[in-house]
């Protein structure tokens, strides 16, 4: 389904994950119009990196001076226990001031309200909203934007658009749950850690086969692979080629998933969506999808990349060969600082050795293929190998800057 452009639309906000300050300020170097964070409580991944008060300190800071939005995920769903404690982190969050929380439970939703009222409040793809007389009931509750539910068509949204003024918003790309929209049961009922709490097991990704009652440890493949079989295993979200059907939907945010993936992933990922919305918002009669965004998209670790919902007759697919992440590309390296005669100062994530051949990405597609020279410590000692966490000047492609990473291909 192609949804024509109108001459005019609203440039929709590119909402990037960060899982911790590193990630934040990569996000924002590399495109990011807002990012959202988390702490360890109260929101859907505690197992993230996550921010302390006093990061998120600093994270509001950076993001006001940089002229850009900061939301605070707490969209986990409370027991009785809970909501005491929550109600004084909200007073001292009050003092922070984010620019939204996102929320999914409806008391804490009231919380909010009645703890930091006037906060924006935005509401979590967790509260599953597929219709316009959903989004207009969260409206009148306070709600100002809501994430609609990943099982959306874009004739479905498009349709929810013309019927309501609450601002709309929708994941681009990312992981996807079995339950599409992330309110699973399984971690909790298998692993004892429950999903909507943030401590999810991912037990869709292990390795299942089938047990007659009466023959116990027969284990019978329900496909005829060797490996076992991976029955609940969601394709990753990946919308890129379709984001001027998006804009004209009327959507007021592209929100990408991975607040537990790595610094890479957010900058390679970002870097593309930036590039690509960008590209037709300046001249969307003349836009031409540039095939290297997809392929750039390849290079970071993903299953098979599919549509979701977002086409009529769609819906979206299982990956049922195995749980693993496709990665052709491995992370090696941060450019710290750039000395006075262009040679860099880089910091090691993996192993890499002098000989080797690199590349260089940084924001706006910026990137370049190079051979290492040689690896010298500043003292000017040659290093045999770059090791994880260690530093050493190498001599980097023109152009290099602060915060480009490096990445090597996969043999």
């Amino acid at each position: 389904m192609m949804i024509e452009s109108p001459d005019s639309f609203k440039k929709p906000e590119l909402l990037v994950p960060a899982g911790d300050m590193e990630k934040l300020e990569t996000a924002l170097a590399y495109g990011a119009d807002a990012v959202y964070v988390g702490l360890p409580r109260f929101g859907l991944r505690a197992l993230a990196g996550n921010f302390t008060l006093r990061e998120l300190v600093r994270a509001r800071k950076i993001t006001k001076q940089q002229g850009k939005r900061l939301y605070l995920a707490l969209n986990a769903y409370l027991h009785p226990q809970e909501t005491g404690e929550i109600e004084g982190f909200l007073e001292e969050l009050r003092a922070i001031g984010p620019d939204a929380y996102i929320i999914s439970d409806p008391g804490v939703l009231a919380l909010a309200q009645k703890v930091d009222p006037g906060r924006e409040l935005h509401l979590s793809t967790q509260a599953n909203t597929t219709n316009a007389g959903a989004v207009e009931f969260w409206r009148r509750a306070g709600i100002r934007r809501v994430n609609l539910a990943r099982e959306l068509s874009l004739g479905e949204i498009k349709a929810i658009r013309e019927k309501t003024e609450a601002e709309l918003e929708v994941f681009v790309h990312g992981a996807m749950c079995v339950a599409y929209s992330g309110r699973c049961l399984l971690s909790a009922a298998l692993a004892g850690r429950g999903a909507n709490a943030g401590l999810c097991a991912q037990p869709c990704r292990w390795n299942y086969a089938l047990v007659e009652e009466t023959r116990p440890g027969q284990y019978f493949p329900l496909e005829e692979d060797e490996r076992g079989s991976y029955i609940m295993n969601s394709r990753d979200l990946c919308l890129v080629e379709h984001l001027p059907d998006l804009i004209a939907t009327g959507i007021d945010s592209l929100k990408i998933e991975g607040r537990m993936k790595s610094r890479y992933y957010v900058a390679a990922v970002t870097r593309v969506y930036r590039t690509a919305l960008d590209a037709y918002c300046s001249d969307p009669r003349g836009y031409r999808f540039d095939p290297q965004w997809r392929q750039e998209l390849e290079k970071v670790s993903h299953r098979p990349y599919d549509s979701g919902f977002l086409f009529p007759g769609e819906r979206g697919k299982i990956h049922a060969r195995d749980s693993l992440y496709r990665r052709s590309h491995d992370f090696v390296g941060v450019v710290l600082d750039i000395l006075p005669d262009g040679r860099g100062i880089v910091q090691g994530r993996n192993r890499f050795y002098p000989g080797e051949t690199l590349e260089l990405i940084g924001p706006g597609m910026r990137q370049a293929r190079f051979a290492v020279e040689n690896l010298l410590a500043e003292d000017g000692r040659e290093l045999p190998v770059m090791q994880p966490n260690a530093t050493a000047i190498v001599v980097l492609p023109p152009g290099a800057q602060e915060g480009d990473l490096l990445r090597r291909e996969r043999p």
